[in-house]
Order: C-alpha cells, then sequence, then structure tokens
C-alpha cells in the first residue's frame, strides 16, 4: 500500500475497526453497527489505503486483527466508554439506569445465582436491559461482547478485575423418594451414576469423583450439569452436583461423602475500563450483594 503524509482517523473510522475486531467478519461487524457488510468493507478500505497499513489478515475464516487494528480498538473503547459516562451524567432522572449490560456465565451459574438474583434490579430499573450469555470461556470479556462474568476458577484472567465471592462446595446427591437412596448412603459406589460427558472432562464434579471414587464409571453421561440435577431427581441414579445449585432443590438429598478440599471459587468479573460505567456499576453491586453460595 502507498502511504499518505497524513490520514486523519475520525470516530466512524475507530468504530469500523472496533467493531470488525470484536466481530471477526464482514456481516458481523455490519450487525453491530446497524450497515451492511459491503460498508463496512468500504470503510475498511478507505482507512487502511489512508494509513498505507493493513489492519487485518483477510481468511476464510474472517477477519484476524493485526496489532495495529488491536490498537486503534483499544482507543476506539475509551471513546466509547467516554461517551457512555458523559450519556450518563446528563440523564433526566438522576436515580434511573439505562442501556443495555451483557453478562456472561455459565448455564449451572445462571440458573442457580444469577437469574434468581437479578429480579429485584430489573423491577427497581425498568430502562436497563440485560443480555445473558452462557459459555465456559472468559475471553468475552476480552473483545468487550460482555460487561461482567460470574465464573468458577481459581485463577481469574489477570487484566480483569473483580470479587472472590467464595468457595463452590461439592456435594453427592440423590433423590430424596428414589428406591436406590438408602443402599447410595450406604455404599455410593454401588448405584448407577450421572455425570457430564467429555464435553467438560475437566469439571470440578468429575474431578471430585475421580478423586474420591476413581473406580466408579458413571452409566449415564450429558452434557450439562443441570441435565445431572435433573435425572437425578427422577431417581435415575446419583451424581456430584453444586451445593448453591441443589440446596434449593426439596426433591434433591445430599448423601454423606468426603469433604472438597479444593473447591473452585466463584468470581464476579468486569473489565477495567467498564466498572465505572452507570449501568455496569448497578448492575455489578447488585450482583456482589445479592450471590450468596449456599
Amino acid at each position: 500500500m502507498t502511504a499518505r503524509t497524513q490520514y486523519d482517523l475520525t470516530a466512524a473510522d475507530l468504530n469500523v475497526v472496533l467493531a470488525l475486531v470484536r466481530a471477526g467478519t464482514l456481516a458481523a461487524a455490519g450487525e453491530r453497527l446497524l450497515v451492511d457488510a459491503s460498508t463496512v468493507f468500504r470503510t475498511l478500505q478507505k482507512v487502511e489505503r489512508g494509513l498505507g497499513r493493513t489492519l487485518f489478515e483477510r481468511s476464510r475464516s474472517g477477519y484476524a486483527a493485526t496489532d495495529l487494528a488491536r490498537t486503534l480498538a483499544e482507543q476506539a473503547e475509551q471513546m466509547e466508554t467516554a461517551l457512555e459516562v458523559a450519556r450518563s451524567a446528563v440523564q433526566a432522572v438522576p436515580a434511573q439506569v439505562s442501556g443495555t449490560v451483557r453478562i456472561t456465565t455459565t448455564d449451572t451459574i445462571l440458573h442457580g445465582l444469577v437469574a434468581p438474583a437479578l429480579k429485584d434490579l430489573v423491577a427497581e430499573h425498568p430502562l436497563l436491559n440485560l443480555e445473558l450469555h452462557t459459555a465456559n470461556e472468559v475471553v468475552s470479556l476480552t473483545r468487550r461482547e460482555a460487561d461482567i462474568a460470574v465464573r468458577a476458577t481459581m485463577r481469574p484472567p489477570q487484566h480483569l478485575v473483580g470479587r472472590r465471592l467464595g468457595p463452590i462446595r461439592l456435594g453427592l446427591y440423590a433423590a430424596k423418594k428414589a428406591p436406590l437412596r438408602r443402599a447410595a448412603a450406604r455404599d455410593p459406589a454401588s448405584v448407577p451414576w450421572i455425570a457430564t460427558d467429555d464435553m467438560l472432562p475437566d469439571h470440578p464434579s468429575v474431578l471430585w469423583r475421580r478423586k474420591h471414587f476413581p473406580k466408579v464409571v458413571p452409566g449415564l453421561r450429558v452434557n450439562s450439569v443441570l441435565a445431572v440435577m435433573e435425572l437425578v431427581s427422577m431417581g435415575l441414579g446419583i451424581g456430584v452436583l453444586p451445593v448453591f445449585l441443589a440446596a434449593g432443590r426439596p426433591d434433591l438429598v445430599a448423601l454423606d461423602a468426603p469433604a472438597d478440599e479444593h473447591p473452585n471459587d466463584l468470581w464476579l468479573l468486569t473489565h477495567r475500563e467498564s466498572r465505572h460505567l452507570r449501568r455496569v456499576s448497578a448492575v455489578y453491586g447488585h450482583l456482589a450483594e445479592r450471590l450468596v453460595l449456599a
């Protein structure tokens, strides 16, 4: 590319770069910007020609950001943050919190902790929109695809800030009215087990079972901890569950089992540049107060 003597980047240029860094494809970036993919492509071509630099490596899988593109995206994020702070400062009603807050967590933590904790928040701030995303990785905060993460981890990423909410304890559970309950209480290894499948090979419940009952081979495997809980409640077998998830189920009973010496911790995390935004701060503070582990 031939560099021009000077190219003045605009806010619109930075928004396009930021959207493409976050999305990875022209179509997805266009959806974020509410324009078509061809508009994104033309803007990118204009910026690259003006700078005389390649911002993205093209491939069949999408657009991979170069170091320069990531640097420009960081500046665009600062601009985005400053604009949101300014908008919050001029809200007509100071007590109201508005805007969209994206929360990422796992399906287990969502159903067991996050969703129940959000009831009062939704009623208190009707102008607040919440987007709840379930996944097993935390990287979505890095690319600002989410504002807050609620995660089970022993080592939260250093680029995120947050609060440790406490240890996640595990227990061995059976259905309260299941015929196998008494046999399970005497010898857990003598009854059928239900566990997650190979999609979650390093899940704490799997590691716990392998440590304390290494000879047990689960006869029924499913792809989520929630599914384990439901099948246990039907009396099809016993299973290892987070205490916070099973404690609220009157149809389940905890069996005597070894204590978990090294539980995961529950963390409430956010991005350094997002934590001071009013909408993010409101949701973060509410979750910090309401997320209580059993």
